[in-house]
């Protein structure tokens, strides 16, 4: 297939992704007067913005700051939330008829709980702004000759070729294939050269194999506060227990900073002594049976899992001190060496990407590349679960708007 010959244009920009990142770029260059166009792989913009929260998307955090970042560079991300902040985010959105309510842990969604309005924001934004978008526009190749970078993509069956002075890469990362994700990003700054940081699935479940995966699938369904942490960083939130493993708030949290081989720690009471409250209980009841006691800290079922760790069968006026220790060990300390992870389509994001160090932080511009910028998931800025991953997405679209 022969493409068509090379389309000068008048758009300042050509936005490689319709995301939440491309879309607000968009619309700040729309209000500085610039003309973009996106190309949208997808049959409609936005498709993981319309998913996202379970179709309510948690549009932003009111905490975000760098502190919830996983980057090589800690720093990087700083310039782009000093220019566009989260009160810039709340107060845009209000403009445009979105107002917030906060869930748990400053995490902001849409009073109306619908995605849809967020992305209505954009299109209606690009609509008013004479801000082209192109659906069903995959591409397939970038390339730089005289001044100018010459883009191949395909659309209903054709494949052609545009040029523009500047491109902006928001194509996301690898989550979720069924939503058209792709290593474009990638595979765009490795062509012109730039280095890409490992990346992996983030936010992700974790699965249990072998011979505790029965314990496991027992409990399916059983969701329980808890503490988990690692050598590097703890998180307070409800786990869920699964047939496969686990997942959960807090599982998906500490799985961004989680490496095959490595285990993960659970308190499965985080703001109470089991030790100390068994002691309690048995100045009481010393004839309360150990079971009976955690079937009131948790549900029957998982208190029955434990059956076979921990010794039910004896009232609390019989327990030893090495029964002690051995329950303070397990509720407190509770080990798990997970399998693996449940991949890329189950994750909420990706790990990793275009290296911060071939990007300006001011203006997420590649310092090799005039006029080639990366913004939002296919760059190595990867926030925590709870709106974290729009804030930066927001950011950085307006900051690379500036610039193009």
């Amino acid at each position: 297939m022969t493409a068509n010959l090379i389309k000068q244009t008048d758009f300042d920009a050509i936005i490689i992704g319709g995301g939440a990142c491309g879309l607000m770029c968009a619309a700040q260059a729309g209000f500085l007067g610039k003309r973009t166009l996106i190309l949208e792989k997808n049959d409609r913009v936005g498709a993981k913005v319309l998913i996202s929260g379970g179709g309510r998307c948690n549009y932003t955090n009111l905490y975000a700051s760098a502190q919830q970042f996983i980057s090589q560079n800690e720093h990087f991300c700083k310039s782009a939330f000093a220019q566009w902040t989260v009160d810039d985010t709340i107060s845009f959105f209000n403009t445009y008829g979105i107002y917030g309510k906060e869930k748990t842990l400053g995490q902001l969604f849409p009073v109306t709980d619908k995605a849809k309005d967020i992305v209505n924001v954009f299109t209606n934004l690009c609509n008013d702004l004479d801000q082209e978008i192109w659906c069903d526009a995959s591409v397939t190749d970038i390339e730089y000759a005289h001044g100018n970078f010459i883009i191949t993509y395909q659309r209903y069956g054709e494949e052609k070729k545009i040029s523009v002075p500047k491109v902006v890469v928001a194509s996301g990362g690898l989550p979720v294939q069924k939503l058209g994700a792709t290593d474009l990003g990638l595979r765009i700054a490795r062509k012109f050269g730039l280095s890409v940081v490992d990346t992996a699935p983030a936010l992700v479940p974790l699965t249990i194999t072998g011979k505790d995966q029965p314990w496991y699938e027992q409990l399916s369904g059983n969701s329980i506060f808890c503490r988990v942490w690692n050598s590097r960083i703890s998180f307070e939130e409800n786990i869920l227990f699964t047939h496969w493993g686990l997942s959960g708030p807090a599982i998906l949290q500490i799985s961004s900073y989680w490496k095959p081989g490595e285990d993960i720690y659970i308190d499965l009471l985080p703001n109470q002594n089991i030790t100390t409250l068994i002691l309690r209980e048995r100045e009481l009841n010393g004839k309360k049976m150990l079971l009976n006691l955690l079937a009131s800290l948790y549900t029957r079922k998982f208190a029955d899992a434990l059956s076979n760790r921990l010794p039910m069968e004896k009232n609390l006026a019989s327990l030893s001190k090495v029964d002690l220790d051995a329950i303070n060990k397990l509720i407190h300390n509770f080990r798990v060496k997970p399998a693996g992870d449940k991949g890329y389509d189950k994750a909420e994001v990706m790990r990793g990407g275009v290296s911060t160090g071939e990007l300006s932080s001011r203006t997420l511009e590649a310092k090799s590349i005039p006029g080639l910028y990366f913004g939002g998931e296919c760059v190595d800025v990867t926030g925590w679960l709870g709106g974290y991953n729009f804030q930066w997405a927001w950011a950085s679209g307006f900051v690379i708007a500036q610039g193009i």
